[in-house]
């Protein structure tokens, strides 16, 4: 397996979102069938409109996995008083599938990055055992000030297995003349 350390620390992710880990699965994913998530590389909102396809290659069948997608630079990266926001959440992923065999507890939500350049997290903790993961309570109906660490700590989850971000921005509009 690769050096994790490197494109995670260097932007961030390490530190902000989660603490340092080894990785020990690899996760593959595709926004529309074509556009592949590698660590640092920056994707327009406009593609990013469905769901991407989250493959987990690694464990059997028997093993299950949750899968956290944040913006940890809400509302900016100068100034990011909530972080994280919470983007989208699946559990109970099988080993050697996709994130469309496992369980969304929190919904996907497009990112709409306002101000600056904004990092999207993907994490992918293995859990001990099936359906032991709850969903995160949101007392005032807000995806904002999400915890990864927090998370996986109440869930038991420990440090994930395999992680990967990209970089977005707002897109400006075409000018008329």
């Amino acid at each position: 397996m690769e050096k994790m350390g490197e494109p995670l620390v260097v932007g961030g992710v390490v530190g902000d979102v989660i603490d340092y880990f080894s990785p020990t699965v690899k996760m593959c994913i595709t926004y529309n069938s074509n556009k592949q998530v590698y660590n640092g590389h920056e994707l327009f909102p406009s593609l990013l409109t469905s769901r991407p396809r989250v493959q987990v290659l690694g464990g059997d069948m028997r093993s299950f996995f949750t899968l956290v997608m944040t913006d940890p630079d809400v509302p900016g990266p100068s100034d990011p008083y909530l972080r994280e926001h919470l983007h989208w959440m699946v559990t109970d992923i099988p080993g050697t599938t996709d994130s469309s065999f496992g369980r969304e507890i929190v919904g996907y939500e497009m990112p709409k990055p306002i101000i600056g350049i904004h990092r999207y997290v993907f994490l992918l903790f293995k859990q001990k055992k099936r359906q032991i993961v709850k969903a995160p309570t949101f007392a005032t109906c807000s995806r904002d000030i999400f915890c990864t660490r927090k998370f996986a700590e109440e869930n038991e989850l420990g440090l994930p297995v395999s992680a990967l971000y990209f970089n977005s921005q707002r897109e400006t509009a075409p000018r008329r003349r």
